[in-house]
């Protein structure tokens, strides 16, 4: 991991862009992903049996949809232990998202105009959530952190798609998630291809209005290409976490927390902003003794490597600015007043403020969403919410008194921009 030493924000500019341009290779394999998309249009459940027999499951000869028996047979081979871990963690999810949860509104003008919002779920929506390394990791967060925003929004119909295991089964943990969600639409196909099915359509899937969820590059590139057909929710690149830090930080939390991050792929990015030589050297050193004992410790490593940083300034006014300058995921406040700096970050998906506010109990259970922007659009994204499954449509019920008073200056208006049909259509209420 690299030690970085910056007495002012400008001399961060150059890691600050190798960090935004961490290359996930969408463009080497975006005339690729178009083929496969033009593959599911036209030859449907045929192509994604196709590619699941070629990348997932040689002799795949179940239906693509599981049936809600297999739910259920899944769900009780979790035990009463784990299943309560999972329920309660949904309940925490819950309670946040229930929060963002905007009303319909109107207004009344004394003309007698009544202008307003409606605000409305989409009516189906579907959710990509990656099966891991062979289905062995499989991401029940990911599943929880899609699903209870739509079910929230109002959502009517959810449709959950996620690769299967060699033997053409979803994880047990994966069908337990759904079956305490109510959730009995889970089809057993990934990759990009899934992601078509979702916005076109096969005979197994019906489309869908929106589409979330993490994935590879080739599954970003396909979400990106069906964006307009359908509604997405980002396109998220690979994890990241800053950690901003005093002298009174602990340097072996701060190495645990960089490595959770780390483990997650060999782009993942982990960068500590330090205004203490020794606890940098410290961090570092931590780092490596923990790397020992992970099970993904080349992936890690690789991850440390090449986009891990340390790096030490000479105020916490110089790191707070790099650290709005990388916009990162995720950040952690390891300073004695945390509270203080939240009016100074501005840009950040996730804030995490304390010592016992670690990534991971966002990630899995404080309740706010873990699907976040990444790669610096902190800047203008947000987290996935309930306003991710929503649309808003403008009410607009004039009265005769308003348009007949104010034909003229709209008429006028639309003469303006050379639109003569434009102007008649209010002077025509105005004359009659």
């Amino acid at each position: 991991m690299q030690k970085y030493t910056f007495s002012q924000a400008g001399e961060a500019e150059d890691l600050i862009r190798k960090l935004a341009d961490r290359h996930l290779g969408e463009q080497d394999v975006e005339a690729e992903v178009r083929q496969i998309l033009e593959a599911v249009q036209n030859q449907k459940d045929v192509f994604l049996i196709e590619k699941i027999r070629q990348f997932d499951c040689s002799d795949f000869n179940v239906p693509l949809r599981v049936g809600e028996a297999e739910i259920q047979q899944g769900a009780a081979q979790v035990s009463p232990e784990d299943m309560e871990i999972i329920a309660e963690a949904a309940r925490n999810i819950r309670s946040f998202h229930e929060a963002q949860l905007e009303k319909s509104w109107f207004q009344t003008r004394e003309d007698g105009s009544i202008l307003g919002q409606k605000v409305s779920a989409v009516k189906r929506a579907g959710l990509y959530v990656p099966g891991g390394k062979g289905g062995n990791t499989p991401l029940i967060s990911s599943l929880l952190m899609q699903a209870i925003p739509a079910q929230v929004a109002g959502v009517k119909e959810i449709a959950v798609v996620s690769p299967p295991r060699e033997n053409g089964m979803l994880n047990p943990y994966l069908l337990a998630a759904a079956y305490l969600l109510d959730i009995t639409e889970v089809y057993r196909v990934g990759g990009p291809w899934a992601v078509g099915a979702l916005a076109y359509g096969t005979e197994s899937i019906k489309p869908v209005d929106v589409i979330t969820g993490p994935g590879n590059q080739y599954v970003t590139m396909a979400k990106k290409l069906v964006q307009g057909k359908v509604g997405i929710d980002m396109l998220a690149g690979p994890s990241e976490i800053l950690v901003l830090a005093d002298d009174s930080a602990m340097p072996d939390y701060i190495a645990a927390d960089m490595l959770s991050q780390a483990e997650h792929d060999s782009l993942a990015s982990s960068v500590c902003i330090t205004t203490s030589s020794y606890l940098a050297d410290k961090i570092i050193e931590c780092a490596e003794k923990r790397l020992a004992m992970l099970p993904r410790a080349e992936i890690a490593r690789n991850s440390l490597e090449n986009f891990g940083a340390v790096i030490v300034v000479p105020s916490m006014q110089v790191g707070v600015e790099i650290a709005n300058r990388i916009a990162p995921e995720h950040m952690q406040l390891m300073v004695q007043d945390p509270w203080s700096y939240v009016p100074l970050i501005d840009n950040v998906g996730a804030l995490f403020l304390g010592v016992w506010s670690p990534e991971p109990v966002g990630d899995y259970f404080a309740g706010p969403n873990h699907v976040l922007p990444t790669q610096g659009t902190a800047r203008y994204a947000s987290a996935l919410s309930v306003h991710t499954f929503c649309k808003k449509t403008s009410i607009i019920a004039s009265s005769q008194k308003f348009t007949r008073a104010k034909a003229s200056a709209i008429a006028r208006l639309a003469r303006m921009e050379g639109l003569e049909a434009h102007a008649q259509s209010v002077e025509a209420r105005k004359l009659n």
